[in-house]
Protein backbone atom coordinates (compact mmCIF):
# COMPACT_ATOMS: atom_id res chain seq x y z
CA UNK A 1 0.00 0.00 0.00
CA UNK A 2 2.84 2.37 0.85
CA UNK A 3 4.33 1.75 -2.60
CA UNK A 4 1.32 3.37 -4.32
CA UNK A 5 2.17 6.88 -5.42
CA UNK A 6 -0.63 8.88 -3.81
CA UNK A 7 -0.49 6.99 -0.52
CA UNK A 8 3.29 7.36 -0.40
CA UNK A 9 2.99 11.13 -0.75
CA UNK A 10 0.57 11.34 2.15
CA UNK A 11 2.86 9.23 4.32
CA UNK A 12 5.73 11.55 3.42
CA UNK A 13 3.56 14.54 4.39
CA UNK A 14 2.88 13.00 7.82
CA UNK A 15 6.56 12.22 8.36
CA UNK A 16 7.43 15.84 7.67
CA UNK A 17 4.63 17.11 9.91
CA UNK A 18 5.74 14.99 12.86
CA UNK A 19 9.51 15.23 12.50
CA UNK A 20 9.69 17.96 15.18
CA UNK A 21 7.04 16.32 17.36
CA UNK A 22 8.61 12.91 17.89
CA UNK A 23 7.76 13.09 21.60
CA UNK A 24 4.05 12.50 20.85
CA UNK A 25 4.96 8.90 20.04
CA UNK A 26 6.63 8.28 23.40
CA UNK A 27 3.47 7.09 25.17
CA UNK A 28 2.93 4.38 22.57
CA UNK A 29 6.31 2.89 23.45
CA UNK A 30 6.04 3.36 27.22
CA UNK A 31 2.43 2.39 27.95
CA UNK A 32 2.53 -1.33 27.00
CA UNK A 33 5.92 -1.73 28.69
CA UNK A 34 4.54 -0.25 31.91
CA UNK A 35 1.56 -2.59 31.72
CA UNK A 36 3.92 -5.52 31.32
CA UNK A 37 6.00 -4.47 34.29
CA UNK A 38 3.07 -3.72 36.60
CA UNK A 39 0.60 -6.45 35.61
CA UNK A 40 2.71 -9.09 33.93
CA UNK A 41 5.47 -9.08 36.53
CA UNK A 42 3.83 -7.58 39.63
CA UNK A 43 0.45 -9.33 39.48
CA UNK A 44 2.12 -12.35 37.92
CA UNK A 45 3.76 -13.18 41.23
CA UNK A 46 0.28 -13.63 42.71
CA UNK A 47 -1.28 -15.48 39.77
CA UNK A 48 1.37 -18.11 39.21
CA UNK A 49 1.31 -20.33 36.12
CA UNK A 50 -1.63 -20.58 33.73
CA UNK A 51 -2.29 -22.62 30.54
CA UNK A 52 -0.58 -21.27 27.42
CA UNK A 53 -1.77 -21.59 23.80
CA UNK A 54 -0.33 -25.08 23.48
CA UNK A 55 -1.81 -26.27 26.77
CA UNK A 56 1.47 -26.09 28.66
CA UNK A 57 1.73 -24.07 31.88
CA UNK A 58 3.46 -20.72 31.45
CA UNK A 59 4.16 -17.80 33.76
CA UNK A 60 1.63 -15.00 33.79
CA UNK A 61 4.01 -12.46 32.25
CA UNK A 62 4.75 -14.90 29.42
CA UNK A 63 1.02 -15.17 28.82
CA UNK A 64 0.32 -11.43 29.00
CA UNK A 65 3.24 -10.17 26.89
CA UNK A 66 1.91 -11.23 23.44
CA UNK A 67 -1.47 -9.73 24.31
CA UNK A 68 0.14 -6.44 25.24
CA UNK A 69 2.08 -6.46 21.98
CA UNK A 70 -1.18 -6.89 20.05
CA UNK A 71 -2.74 -4.06 22.08
CA UNK A 72 0.24 -1.83 21.25
CA UNK A 73 -0.34 -2.43 17.54
CA UNK A 74 -4.03 -1.63 17.98
CA UNK A 75 -3.41 1.60 19.90
CA UNK A 76 -0.77 2.82 17.47
CA UNK A 77 -3.10 2.34 14.52
CA UNK A 78 -6.36 3.54 16.05
CA UNK A 79 -5.03 6.88 17.31
CA UNK A 80 -4.05 8.21 13.90
CA UNK A 81 -7.14 6.94 12.10
CA UNK A 82 -9.67 8.28 14.60
CA UNK A 83 -8.76 11.39 16.61
CA UNK A 84 -5.98 12.72 14.36
CA UNK A 85 -7.89 11.89 11.20
CA UNK A 86 -11.03 13.63 12.51
CA UNK A 87 -9.12 16.86 13.25
CA UNK A 88 -7.62 16.96 9.77
CA UNK A 89 -10.95 16.14 8.16
CA UNK A 90 -13.29 18.45 10.11
CA UNK A 91 -11.16 21.34 11.35
CA UNK A 92 -7.87 21.72 9.50
CA UNK A 93 -9.15 21.19 5.95
CA UNK A 94 -6.07 19.14 5.11
CA UNK A 95 -7.88 16.73 2.80
CA UNK A 96 -9.79 19.46 0.96
CA UNK A 97 -6.43 20.92 -0.02
CA UNK A 98 -5.16 17.50 -1.08
CA UNK A 99 -8.07 16.96 -3.45
CA UNK A 100 -7.02 20.12 -5.27
CA UNK A 101 -4.04 18.02 -6.39
CA UNK A 102 -4.16 14.79 -8.44
CA UNK A 103 -4.72 12.82 -5.20
CA UNK A 104 -7.98 10.86 -4.97
CA UNK A 105 -10.05 9.95 -1.89
CA UNK A 106 -8.67 6.40 -2.05
CA UNK A 107 -5.11 7.79 -1.93
CA UNK A 108 -6.01 9.67 1.26
CA UNK A 109 -7.54 6.58 2.89
CA UNK A 110 -4.66 4.34 1.83
CA UNK A 111 -2.07 6.88 2.91
CA UNK A 112 -3.53 7.40 6.37
CA UNK A 113 -3.81 3.65 6.90
CA UNK A 114 -0.22 3.17 5.74
CA UNK A 115 1.00 5.87 8.12
CA UNK A 116 -0.84 4.29 11.04
CA UNK A 117 0.66 0.90 10.14
CA UNK A 118 4.15 2.35 10.36
CA UNK A 119 3.35 3.77 13.79
CA UNK A 120 1.83 0.52 15.06
CA UNK A 121 4.71 -1.53 13.66
CA UNK A 122 7.24 0.73 15.42
CA UNK A 123 5.46 0.28 18.75
CA UNK A 124 5.29 -3.48 18.28
CA UNK A 125 8.94 -3.79 17.25
CA UNK A 126 10.03 -1.86 20.35
CA UNK A 127 7.86 -4.05 22.55
CA UNK A 128 9.26 -7.20 20.93
CA UNK A 129 12.77 -6.04 21.84
CA UNK A 130 11.62 -5.63 25.45
CA UNK A 131 10.15 -9.15 25.38
CA UNK A 132 13.47 -10.52 24.13
CA UNK A 133 15.34 -8.74 26.92
CA UNK A 134 12.94 -10.21 29.51
CA UNK A 135 13.29 -13.70 28.00
CA UNK A 136 9.62 -13.91 27.01
CA UNK A 137 10.09 -15.24 23.46
CA UNK A 138 10.16 -19.03 23.04
CA UNK A 139 10.01 -19.76 19.32
CA UNK A 140 11.67 -18.76 16.06
CA UNK A 141 8.16 -18.13 14.74
CA UNK A 142 8.46 -14.87 16.68
CA UNK A 143 10.25 -13.39 13.65
CA UNK A 144 6.72 -13.00 12.26
CA UNK A 145 5.46 -11.10 15.29
CA UNK A 146 5.96 -7.65 13.76
CA UNK A 147 4.36 -8.60 10.39
CA UNK A 148 1.44 -9.98 12.40
CA UNK A 149 1.29 -6.69 14.29
CA UNK A 150 1.03 -4.92 10.94
CA UNK A 151 -2.05 -7.05 10.17
CA UNK A 152 -3.55 -6.04 13.53
CA UNK A 153 -2.82 -2.41 12.79
CA UNK A 154 -4.32 -2.75 9.32
CA UNK A 155 -7.56 -4.16 10.73
CA UNK A 156 -7.97 -1.42 13.31
CA UNK A 157 -6.76 1.35 11.01
CA UNK A 158 -9.27 0.42 8.34
CA UNK A 159 -12.09 0.04 10.87
CA UNK A 160 -11.15 3.28 12.64
CA UNK A 161 -10.89 5.27 9.44
CA UNK A 162 -14.22 4.00 8.15
CA UNK A 163 -15.99 4.65 11.46
CA UNK A 164 -14.53 8.15 11.84
CA UNK A 165 -16.04 9.28 8.53
CA UNK A 166 -19.42 8.92 10.26
CA UNK A 167 -18.41 10.95 13.33
CA UNK A 168 -20.24 14.27 13.62
CA UNK A 169 -18.62 15.73 16.75
CA UNK A 170 -16.21 14.93 19.57
CA UNK A 171 -19.09 13.46 21.55
CA UNK A 172 -19.24 10.56 19.11
CA UNK A 173 -15.77 9.52 20.17
CA UNK A 174 -17.22 8.24 23.41
CA UNK A 175 -18.34 5.31 21.28
CA UNK A 176 -14.72 4.63 20.31
CA UNK A 177 -13.69 4.41 23.95
CA UNK A 178 -16.76 2.34 24.75
CA UNK A 179 -15.61 -0.20 22.16
CA UNK A 180 -11.86 -0.18 22.79
CA UNK A 181 -11.73 -0.38 26.59
CA UNK A 182 -13.87 -3.56 26.98
CA UNK A 183 -12.04 -5.09 24.02
CA UNK A 184 -8.70 -4.38 25.64
CA UNK A 185 -9.80 -5.92 28.94
CA UNK A 186 -11.69 -8.98 27.73
CA UNK A 187 -10.08 -10.10 24.44
CA UNK A 188 -7.92 -12.75 26.05
CA UNK A 189 -5.23 -10.17 26.74
CA UNK A 190 -5.06 -10.84 30.49
CA UNK A 191 -7.00 -14.09 30.98
CA UNK A 192 -7.44 -17.32 29.01
CA UNK A 193 -10.83 -17.87 27.38
CA UNK A 194 -11.53 -20.75 29.76
CA UNK A 195 -12.12 -18.16 32.50
CA UNK A 196 -15.18 -16.76 30.71
CA UNK A 197 -18.71 -18.20 30.51
CA UNK A 198 -19.41 -20.24 27.37
CA UNK A 199 -21.59 -17.63 25.64
CA UNK A 200 -19.18 -14.81 26.43
CA UNK A 201 -16.30 -16.83 25.02
CA UNK A 202 -17.92 -16.68 21.59
CA UNK A 203 -18.43 -12.94 21.92
CA UNK A 204 -14.73 -12.53 22.69
CA UNK A 205 -13.71 -14.66 19.71
CA UNK A 206 -15.68 -12.36 17.41
CA UNK A 207 -13.59 -9.29 18.34
CA UNK A 208 -10.65 -8.18 16.17
CA UNK A 209 -8.31 -7.73 19.12
CA UNK A 210 -8.83 -11.34 20.18
CA UNK A 211 -7.84 -12.42 16.67
CA UNK A 212 -4.67 -10.38 16.99
CA UNK A 213 -3.89 -11.61 20.50
CA UNK A 214 -4.39 -15.25 19.48
CA UNK A 215 -2.18 -14.75 16.41
CA UNK A 216 0.65 -13.10 18.34
CA UNK A 217 0.48 -15.63 21.18
CA UNK A 218 0.67 -18.53 18.73
CA UNK A 219 3.76 -17.03 17.07
CA UNK A 220 5.56 -16.20 20.33
CA UNK A 221 5.04 -19.74 21.70
CA UNK A 222 5.31 -21.54 18.36
CA UNK A 223 1.86 -23.07 18.92
CA UNK A 224 0.53 -22.70 15.37
CA UNK A 225 -2.48 -24.71 14.18
CA UNK A 226 -5.21 -24.54 11.53
CA UNK A 227 -6.79 -21.49 13.17
CA UNK A 228 -3.66 -19.35 12.78
CA UNK A 229 -4.26 -18.39 9.11
CA UNK A 230 -7.91 -17.76 9.95
CA UNK A 231 -6.88 -15.10 12.46
CA UNK A 232 -4.76 -13.43 9.78
CA UNK A 233 -7.55 -13.65 7.19
CA UNK A 234 -10.03 -12.03 9.61
CA UNK A 235 -7.69 -9.07 10.20
CA UNK A 236 -7.00 -8.58 6.50
CA UNK A 237 -10.69 -8.71 5.63
CA UNK A 238 -11.61 -6.16 8.30
CA UNK A 239 -8.91 -3.78 7.11
CA UNK A 240 -9.94 -4.03 3.47
CA UNK A 241 -13.60 -3.41 4.28
CA UNK A 242 -12.70 -0.40 6.41
CA UNK A 243 -10.48 1.18 3.73
CA UNK A 244 -13.19 0.63 1.13
CA UNK A 245 -15.84 2.30 3.29
CA UNK A 246 -13.51 5.17 4.18
CA UNK A 247 -12.57 5.91 0.57
CA UNK A 248 -16.24 5.97 -0.49
CA UNK A 249 -17.25 8.16 2.43
CA UNK A 250 -14.37 10.56 1.80
CA UNK A 251 -15.42 10.88 -1.82
CA UNK A 252 -18.88 11.91 -0.61
CA UNK A 253 -17.75 14.22 2.20
CA UNK A 254 -14.99 16.03 0.35
CA UNK A 255 -16.67 16.49 -3.01
CA UNK A 256 -20.15 17.40 -1.76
Amino acid sequence: MIAMGGARLLVERNVRAYRRQWFVFASGFAEPLLYLLSIGIGVGELVGRIPGPGGELVTYREFVAPGMLAAAAMNGAILDTTFNFFVKLKYQGVYDAMLATPLRPFDIAAGEVSWSLLRGAAYSAAFLVAMLLFGLVHSWWAVLVVPAAVLIGFAFAGAGLGATTYMRSWTDFDLVSAALVPMFLFSGTFFPLSRYPGWFEWVVKATPLYQGVALERALVFGALDWTTPLHAAYLIALGLVGVRIASRRLATLLTA
